[in-house]
């Protein structure tokens, strides 16, 4: 599986890295196929590099990144960003401005934006 072209390349599961790659990665890569792993084909997401999977878990074998936990950690980030819960945010500080303000103009202004706010919420929502 690992063949030598020259002092700086090496061919490695059918594709050329160079030698600077980490020698702990390329290890474990062929200790990884050594007990039965198998190779994805689908590129890492990053780098566009081989992926060797054992028991569920992905290795890039050029950047040395588990792609799969990192997007699931990725993909659970946005939903906690999402639009409707950021317009939530904003209507709970609105309401609490409403509270303390004391000027029924200014009320007035606040209550017509958390109005909009409420009216934009239930729409997302459908």
């Amino acid at each position: 599986m690992l063949l030598s072209l020259s002092r700086t390349n090496t061919i490695f599961l059918g594709c050329i890295t160079s030698r600077n790659m980490s020698d702990d990665i390329r290890k474990k890569a062929i200790e990884m196929l050594l007990s039965g792993a198998t190779l994805l084909s689908e590129p890492c997401p990053y780098c566009k590099g081989v992926r060797v999977m054992k028991d569920g878990n992905a290795l890039c074998v050029s950047c040395g990144k588990s792609p799969d936990k990192e997007l699931e950690k990725n993909n659970s980030e946005p939903q906690n960003d999402s639009p409707i819960k950021k317009l939530e945010e904003k209507l709970q500080s609105m309401t609490d401005e409403l509270s303390e303000e004391k000027d029924p103009e200014k009320q007035q202004t606040i209550l017509k934006s958390i109005n909009l706010l409420i009216d934009t919420i239930s729409k997302l929502k459908k």
